[in-house]
């Protein structure tokens, strides 16, 4: 016994225009990334953390996203001295919001807001994140490798094994003319990128 299907109207255009919808012939309708809201950028003030922050914001402005500006402060250190003498928390931490404060994002082009938050920085980010809805992490990393990084582990790492959401590393500083131009500038359509 066979079984025909009665492939004439509209089950037949309804399957082709969903395979159109998957696989689109035009190659400018391909999706390459999904839409970003919220752009978490964790900073731990360095140079390589700085130009991480310029990579967070130019894609905040070209997706009209939020970002995020995340400083993890971790227990003060201990100072040698005659003795050991603790640093006062509080002024450490007044230190670190002083830094938060000062750090050079363009307020007028896009959504940007600062958080200080306290404890482990990798257990810290990925809270934050998963609490904002981040959709994207944008993180400095310092490129250790070896005993280097064996010992002192890697934040950058933690985050990119652990988070719900895609994580963009910036290993190095970007060079001048690799910088992303101003939205007004000659770019690459929104829709190539969307």
């Amino acid at each position: 016994m066979s079984v025909r299907f009665n492939t004439s109207g509209g089950i037949k255009k309804a399957f082709r225009a969903r395979l159109r919808e998957i696989f689109p012939t035009n190659k400018h309708e391909v999706k390459i990334m999904a839409p970003l809201h919220t752009i978490l950028h964790p900073t731990d003030f360095s140079e390589r953390s700085q130009a991480a922050l310029h990579l967070a914001c130019a894609l905040a402005r070209d997706y009209g996203a939020r970002l995020v500006v995340l400083h993890v402060a971790t227990q003060p250190p201990l100072v040698y001295g005659e003795g050991m003498l603790p640093l006062d928390a509080d002024e450490f931490l007044d230190f670190a919001k002083e830094q938060l404060e000062h750090l050079d994002v363009p307020t007028g082009s896009i959504r940007a807001e600062r958080r200080l938050e306290t404890g482990d920085p990798a257990n810290e980010i990925l809270r934050v994140a998963k609490h904002i809805r981040a959709d994207l992490i944008v993180v400095g990393t310092h490129g250790r490798t070896g005993v280097s990084r064996l010992l002192m582990g890697s934040t950058a790492e933690q985050i990119v094994r652990r988070a719900s959401c895609p994580v963009l590393t910036l290993k190095t500083p970007l060079a001048e003319s690799a910088t992303v131009p101003d939205a007004r500038a000659e770019a690459i359509p929104r829709e190539v990128l969307a």
